[in-house]
Order: structure tokens, then C-alpha cells, then sequence
């Protein structure tokens, strides 16, 4: 074999090689050119809805660091004004934290007047006022256990001092039985 055979060999592969990029048809016209993207008018983005629930949660705070005499007259104000949701959370709000008889069932249905209202003012008040409703139906539970367990601790009381009565009553009469002799040394026969 040839010794130059394998350079003329790849020399010819370059030739066709080359031949066959310039025998290529090139393209007719160029590409076109990109479309520029859409202009974007920037416009302001619309302002988020005024904040009902924070204004609401700092009122409670204040109700917090209330007196009962305080609290009273807060709710007296509050029932003068117009009913709106607002102010049935507030009623509410402060019913949660007197202390009188049947308050608390007052104050869960204010509340849930609100949660299941249909009105367009009540919306945005209806999760705050499901949570302070189920706080309220909480609430209610812990004291119907507390005082269930009062009534049993009287109950039981009651009980303990009706035992000790008739121990000490036993322990009366054990005094006042006579004293049985001692047995003697019986005698074997």
C-alpha cells in the first residue's frame, strides 16, 4: 500500500467537504427581526382596602385594661350608636369581658350575627368575628366544667364532713362503753 494513500485520502475529504458548504444554497433574505415587546402602560396599582381589623383589635386591647365600672359605660355608649357589624363585634369585644350572668351568650351572638351575616359591611369582620364566636362557645365550656366541678367538690365536702361526723359519733360511744375486764390465766387440769 501506498504510504501517501491515507494523506490523500483525508486531503479529499476536506476538499468535498468544502465543496459541498459552497455548493449550499445560502438564505434569500435574513431572518426577521424581533418584534420589540408590547409597551406597558405602568399604572398605579389599586390601594389595598382600608384595615377593619386591626383598628378593632387594638380597641380590644383598650377593653382589656378596663375596669368593670369602665366596661359597663363602654357598652352603654355602644348600644346608643347605629347597629353595624362594627359595633356588634365591639358589643361583643366587651360582653367577653364582663363577668355578669348570660354575657357571654349575648356576646357569641353578636358575634355570630356577624360571621353569618350576608351584608358587604360585615365581610371583612367575618373571620375575626368566627374567632372571638368560638373563643366565646370555648369559654362558655370552661366554666360550665368549672362550675360542674364545684358542684362536686361540695358535694364531695358535704360528704367528708358527714363521714367525719359519724366517726367522731362512733368514737363517742367506743368512750362510753364500759371497759371489759381483762381475761385471766385460765386454769389446766
Amino acid at each position: 500500500m501506498n504510504p501517501k494513500l491515507p494523506l490523500i485520502l483525508t486531503v479529499l475529504a476536506c476538499l468535498s467537504l468544502a465543496a459541498c458548504t459552497l455548493n449550499s444554497p445560502l438564505p434569500a433574505e435574513p431572518p426577521p427581526a424581533p418584534t420589540p415587546p408590547p409597551v406597558i402602560e405602568l399604572v398605579a396599582p389599586p390601594l389595598p382596602p382600608p384595615d377593619e381589623v386591626g383598628p378593632l383589635l387594638s380597641y380590644h386591647q383598650s377593653l382589656r385594661r378596663m375596669s368593670q365600672g369602665e366596661l359597663v359605660k363602654e357598652l352603654s355608649g355602644l348600644g346608643l350608636q347605629q347597629r353595624s357589624p362594627r359595633v356588634a363585634i365591639q358589643m361583643g369585644m366587651a360582653l367577653m369581658l364582663t363577668r355578669g350572668n348570660g354575657d357571654l351568650a349575648r356576646a357569641q351572638a353578636l358575634l355570630d350575627s356577624v360571621a353569618t351575616a350576608a351584608d358587604v359591611d360585615a365581610a371583612p369582620l367575618r373571620p375575626l368575628a368566627q374567632l372571638l364566636s368560638s373563643n366565646c362557645a370555648e369559654a362558655r365550656r370552661l366554666y360550665d366544667h368549672v362550675d360542674k366541678l364545684a358542684t362536686q367538690q361540695k358535694e364531695n365536702q358535704r360528704r367528708i364532713d358527714q363521714l367525719s361526723d359519724m366517726l367522731e359519733g362512733l368514737k363517742t360511744i367506743e368512750r362510753t362503753l364500759p371497759v371489759r375486764p381483762a381475761p385471766g390465766p385460765q386454769v389446766t387440769k
